[in-house]
């Protein structure tokens, strides 16, 4: 059998940019994606914690230590620089792979500086 789990998310990034007139893709610091194992033109998932929009486009590097996140093409219709986002990708993983599995999770501040980075999403208090 065969599991699709989350690979990355990274979380409360600040859109820097929204290019209309860009060819299509999220724009990401180069830094980031490396730290994330974000892969340059891999499928990404982004929510819009600001509007509710969820959307699906691909990765491109920008800039290493530029701290960009651009919405480009069609998607900046759905970001605005401000907005804040998440963004998230998803692999397929065998019993086997599972075994050891653990995901890369990367949070911002408002400067889109990593603050800190886990592979567990911490347990909410009821």
């Amino acid at each position: 059998m065969q599991t699709t789990m989350m690979k990355a998310k990274l979380h409360r990034a600040c859109v820097t940019h929204s290019e209309l007139d860009y060819e299509g893709s999220c724009a990401i610091d180069g830094e980031i994606l490396d730290f994330s194992g974000i892969r340059e033109y891999e499928q990404i998932q982004i929510f819009n914690i600001n509007n509710g929009q969820r959307f699906t486009t691909y990765a491109i590097r920008a800039v290493e230590g530029s701290r960009i996140f651009s919405i480009n093409g069609a998607a900046a219709r759905l970001a605005c620089p401000g907005d804040l986002i998440i963004v998230c990708t998803f692999g397929i993983y065998d019993e086997q792979e599972l075994i050891n599995f653990k995901p890369t999770l990367v949070y911002f501040n408002e400067r889109n500086e990593i603050i800190r980075s886990s592979n567990a999403i911490p347990v909410q208090a009821a």
